[in-house]
């Protein structure tokens, strides 16, 4: 009969850390997607109890904002176009492009808060681009905020994939409408469903980063 190991003879856990459990967060978050990314799930994975977690993370808010930020170093910063505009938009589109490799955690990033130094680059990296483009730092300032939120949206708008049926369904408005009670609608229905979602993404920044351009703040 084998004796009842003793606790003492157990290799001893790593020390907690923020780096730590946010490196564990991340690996959930792969594995296993942003709704399994729980305090209770994560103090499972790195076999402590969850009110161990809130000395490092308040809550699940705070958890998935760190992980965002995270994640947010695999945006790349340093693209080879020429032009600040072009650059700019390479910089966005990569950034939309983590959140379309997470798809929960886009809808997440609509209301979390990251303050990480991923975070501040990219924040960063986009003034600068704009700087260079002789943008006032003012609307700089105002058009980051703005040309991110669309980012996020357009990546969580995506994480939600409706069925098939149901964008069949407006697909089907929009094909039937009448020019007699709606001919803007009826005369525009082709360009409404044109274009891939790359294009259209690529369009919108181009358009949002034009206006910030000409559009002084009150």
């Amino acid at each position: 009969m084998t004796s009842p190991r003793s606790r003492r003879e157990r290799p001893a856990k790593p020390a907690l850390t923020r780096a730590g459990i946010i490196d564990a967060a991340v690996a959930v978050l792969r594995a296993e997607g942003l709704a399994k990314l729980t305090m209770r799930r994560l103090a499972q994975e790195l076999d402590t109890g969850a009110a161990s977690l809130y000395v490092y993370v308040r809550n699940t808010a705070a958890l998935h904002a760190a992980v965002l930020d995270e994640l947010l170093g695999e945006v790349d910063l340093d693209t080879k176009n020429t032009g600040w505009a072009e650059r700019l938009e390479a910089v966005l589109t990569s950034y939309a492009a983590v959140l379309f490799r997470y798809p929960g955690l886009a809808q997440s990033a609509l209301v979390a808060r990251p303050s990480g130094e991923n975070y501040l680059r990219l924040v960063d990296t986009l003034l600068g681009l704009l700087a260079e483009g002789d943008v006032p730092r003012d609307q700089a300032a105002w058009g980051v905020d703005l040309l991110l939120q669309h980012a996020t949206a357009t990546a969580a708008e995506h994480a939600d994939e409706r069925p098939d049926e149901e964008w069949q369904a407006v697909f089907t408005a929009v094909r039937d409408a009448s020019p007699d009670t709606h001919p803007h609608l009826a005369a525009a229905r082709a360009e409404l469903v044109s274009g891939a979602p790359e294009e259209r993404l690529s369009w919108a920044f181009r358009a949002l980063i034009a206006g910030i351009v000409h559009t002084p703040n009150p």
